[in-house]
């Protein structure tokens, strides 16, 4: 567990260090532009790491369900080299799918007015500003989201069920308790990612109407709400952190 635990760490890093700088360069420099190659390469990134996000999520639960499901097998099953192997097909999963996006965005032709609603690029923001017929890239990003972001939900889900259906089998009340203990961490993190994520893509997707005060408002948090409260969530769970915060009030 300890070794997803370091790679969601270093996806949130990636994932703060892919919108922070444009972001403070907008707030603090007032430089309020962006070259197109690089608004490709941050877009790109944004995106690798969002779904390589939801990739180190599954791998977490997959890992909780062997360390409850099949307690004894756990070390032979999760070792270090398979750990390692699936820790580079997330990150090859994710770098594969976004890739197409920037590449059929370069073959588009733009508008002379090329505002962005974000301090930061996003690929449904980037493709609203298209004049070219851009429904190739549309679907293709509709199919990208459900074939990961929706297939992992699913099967984080999956997992979750047949966790708990071998959990309510467990004679004892508290090492029923004790099971459940040790998924509340990943269940916390697992609704802070997909429930902001699944926000903005109805909102980009479906939400025209909407302000576009809501639409910055949900891209800001569904890329600066993990990073934040990730840390938070396995530090609270840890129980020396836990205590020497308590000592502090």
């Amino acid at each position: 567990m300890y070794y997803f635990l370091s790679i969601l760490a270093l996806t949130d890093l990636g994932m703060s260090m892919s919108t922070l700088p444009t972001m403070l360069t907008v707030l603090w420099l007032d430089i309020r532009e962006i070259q197109a190659s690089a608004c490709y390469a941050q877009l790109f990134f944004i995106h690798t790491f969002t779904f390589l996000e939801s990739s180190v999520l599954l791998a977490m639960a997959f890992d909780r369900f062997i360390a409850i499901c099949r307690p004894l097998h756990y070390s032979t099953i999760l070792t270090n080299s398979v750990i390692g192997k699936i820790g580079m097909a997330c990150l090859l999963r994710s770098m594969g799918v976004v890739l197409p996006t920037p590449l059929l965005l370069r073959q588009y032709h733009y508008c002379h007015i090329n505002a962005l609603s974000h301090a930061f690029c996003l690929h449904q923001d980037v493709l609203r500003l298209s004049c070219s017929d851009a429904r190739i890239n549309s679907v293709y990003g509709l199919c990208v989201v459900i074939a990961t972001l929706g297939v992992d939900s699913v099967f984080i889900l999956i997992s979750y069920v047949l966790i708990l259906n071998a959990v309510l089998s467990i004679a004892s009340r508290e090492e029923r308790l004790k099971a459940l203990n040790t998924c509340v961490s990943h269940v916390c993190v697992v609704l802070i990612f997909f429930v902001p994520v699944i926000g903005v893509s109805m909102v980009h997707r479906f939400g025209k109407h909407l302000s576009p005060i809501v639409h910055i408002l949900m891209a800001d948090i569904y890329l600066l709400l993990p990073p934040v409260l990730n840390p938070v969530v396995y530090s609270v769970r840890t129980k020396q952190i836990r205590l020497g915060i308590l000592r502090k009030f």
